[in-house]
């Protein structure tokens, strides 16, 4: 089996396998005020909310091209590989793994597996990276695909945003849950349920909102198996992140922690300034 591992560019990728040679990424496109970017090729996080602060339409997101896709599993096919892994954002989020699974039979003699990963960014990143580990140590498809299973299926992730219009206008969170948020003045926590972001809990501020997800983290560190890892997530909110990284650290000393960013897509409809804590299964 020469195995490749496809991800697409909501993927926060570990700098060490951003080169990897048996790792690619399909960029998703973003458009602004009438003009397509790739995310990852013609434009970067730190960019993207800049010209987002000065638009003047909201922003969309597309599926890549299915001409794009097919082409890139051909060229895999040219360059020897049988067989592809396919990771990509939640199923909750964008219905882009769906067409995979519609079109995984359209390449002859070679074996395409779309896998939903049920949520995005740096958790997304950690099972790309953890599949092409155990590629490059010799392992069968069965255990990458077990190993990957296990990630997910303890993996969870809290979300702190700013202001839910931007989840509501691109139809990722229900018109009640933000109807309540305005009402209230309440600073939800959100999380993903069966891959799709949904409601947690209402709180009243910020800080109480952060502390909350803070003790919800530690009660999923008690129940999954270690080694775990934990990430803090920001849209265009650095400092915020390095400071709730602090916090998680004295709390959990223990813990691996890593500091991401949500990149145009994510950010697009989290919103800038959105925070995220996320645990994982090593």
């Amino acid at each position: 089996m020469k195995l490749a591992i496809v991800t697409d560019s909501t993927a926060f990728l570990p700098e060490r396998i951003q080169n990897h040679p048996d790792l690619f990424v399909i960029p998703i496109p973003i458009i602004l005020d009438g003009k397509i970017y790739n995310e990852g090729i013609d434009i970067k996080a730190d960019e993207y909310y800049g010209l987002l602060k000065n638009s003047k339409d909201f922003p969309t997101t597309s599926q890549p091209a299915v001409g794009e896709v097919l082409s890139l599993y051909e060229n895999l096919k040219s360059k020897g590989y049988d067989t592809v892994l396919s990771i990509h954002l939640s199923s909750g989020i964008s219905g882009f793994v769906n067409t995979l699974f519609a079109m995984k039979d359209d390449i002859e003699d070679m074996a395409i597996y779309p896998y939903d990963s049920k949520i995005t960014s740096m958790p997304m990143g950690h099972m790309v990276e953890a599949a092409l580990d155990l590629n490059d140590a010799g392992r069968s498809l069965e255990e990458i695909l077990a190993h990957v299973d296990r990630i997910r299926d303890n993996t969870y992730a809290y979300l702190i945003v700013d202001d839910l219009n931007n989840l509501v206008r691109g139809g990722r969170l229900t018109n009640g849950a933000a109807l309540i948020g305005g009402l209230l003045k309440i600073k939800p926590i959100l999380t993903f349920s069966d891959g799709k972001i949904v409601l947690f809990e209402k709180i009243r501020s910020s800080k109480k909102a952060f502390a909350r997800a803070e003790m919800i983290i530690g009660k999923r560190n008690d129940e999954i198996r270690p080694p775990v890892k934990l990430y803090v997530i920001h849209a265009n909110n650095l400092e915020v992140a390095k400071e709730e990284k602090a916090k998680l650290q004295k709390q959990y000393p223990e813990a691996d922690i890593e500091i991401g960013h949500f990149g145009p897509v994510i950010g697009s409809h989290l919103g800038e300034k959105a925070i995220g804590i996320a645990i994982s299964a090593q």
